[in-house]
């Protein structure tokens, strides 16, 4: 069996590439706010539907919270904003076992944990389209 040990350089380049994608990606928020620039993706639904989708804002709601704004960011998608504490968390738990080389596998969540999000994600797709009706 062979064992395949790469050097330093290449360990601190794959500990450093994800946190520099998302350093980038904040970057591009700060920069270019999501408000004042076409380039961000448009939402399918929204744009042939007209109603607004759990994600509907998420980028928007990004920026936001990247300037400190918590309350403009619930505004913008209260869903999002909601659930980014418990995805910056697994986020973490991830980056962990990428730095210790563990195997990746998506999480196995309980059937109710998944049953209560999309029951969640669905209300608040309604709620916020109730204006729109």
């Amino acid at each position: 069996m062979t064992v395949h040990r790469c050097g330093r350089g290449v360990s601190a380049i794959r500990a450093a590439a994800p946190l520099a994608a998302i350093g980038f990606i904040a970057a591009m928020l700060l920069r270019f706010p999501p408000a004042l620039y076409s380039f961000y993706p448009q939402c399918p639904i929204y744009q042939y539907f007209h109603i607004e989708c759990p994600g509907c804002g998420t980028t928007r709601a990004l920026a936001a919270l990247l300037h400190g704004n918590v309350l403009e960011a619930l505004r913008l998608n209260a869903f999002t904003t909601l659930l980014m504490p418990p995805a910056a968390i697994y986020a973490a738990l991830c980056y962990r076992r990428f730095l210790e080389r563990k195997p990746f596998h998506l999480p196995r969540l309980p059937q109710p944990a998944i049953y209560a999000t999309l029951a969640a994600a669905i209300l608040f797709a309604f709620v916020r389209n109730l204006g729109h009706i």
